[in-house]
Order: structure tokens, then sequence, then C-alpha cells
């Protein structure tokens, strides 16, 4: 089994910042790649931003800019240190983890965790 565990989320300031951690434990050969998404209230699960092993990056235009992702492979862990923040920033962050188990990839997700951002 697999665990996804974040960390980090809370209630900050407009132009604040806010760093969440997500990691990723259990019986696994490698993580291919870790993303961070997020879900406001009525809206739809979006990728903000996803890195690779190899520490390649994608983020979301919203984000570009304000958010960096970033990962610690010894310790399985990624990081989403986010600046900037606007209200429209606020949602329901959930991390996950797409890990190779022998030859087979298997995605999991952690339980969330809340980050508001107030005026």
């Amino acid at each position: 089994q697999v665990q996804v565990v974040e960390s980090g989320g809370g209630l900050v300031q407009t132009g604040g910042s806010l760093r969440l951690a997500c990691a990723a434990s259990g019986s696994f050969n490698s993580i291919l790649v870790m993303g961070w998404y997020r879900q406001a209230p009525g809206e739809q699960r979006e990728l903000v931003a996803g890195i690779g092993n190899g520490g390649d990056t994608n983020y979301a235009d919203s984000v570009k800019g304000r958010f960096i992702i970033s990962r610690d492979n010894a310790k399985n862990t990624a990081y989403l240190q986010m600046n900037s923040l606007k209200i429209e920033d606020t949602a329901v962050y959930y991390c996950n983890a797409v890990v190779l188990q022998g030859w087979t990839r298997s995605t999991y997700w952690g339980q969330g965790t809340q980050v508001t951002v107030s005026s």
C-alpha cells in the first residue's frame, strides 16, 4: 500500500505565502510524478503543478510566476511554495503520486489540505 499525506494548508491574507508538503510512503519502486491539484467549491479538480522524477515541471497558467513546485527524492516528498496568493487560490489542495510498483504504474491521492486566502 501507498500513503500520500499533505500538510501545510491554512488561512492566509491576500498577497501572503504558504508552503505545502506532500509525503509519499509505502511499497513502491519509484515515484514517477508528483502533482498538486486543487478543487474549489462547485468547481472541478484542476492541475496546479506537476514535477517528474527528473525535475521537469509544469504549471497551470493561473499560477505561473507565483507558485513553485519542487521535490526531495530522498524523502519522497514534494513541495508547493505558493506566493502572492489571491482569493481565487482558495481551494482544497490535493497531492498525487504516480508510482512504479514492479511493472505497474499506479496513482495515489492524499486526503487534501484546505487553503483559504482572505482579503
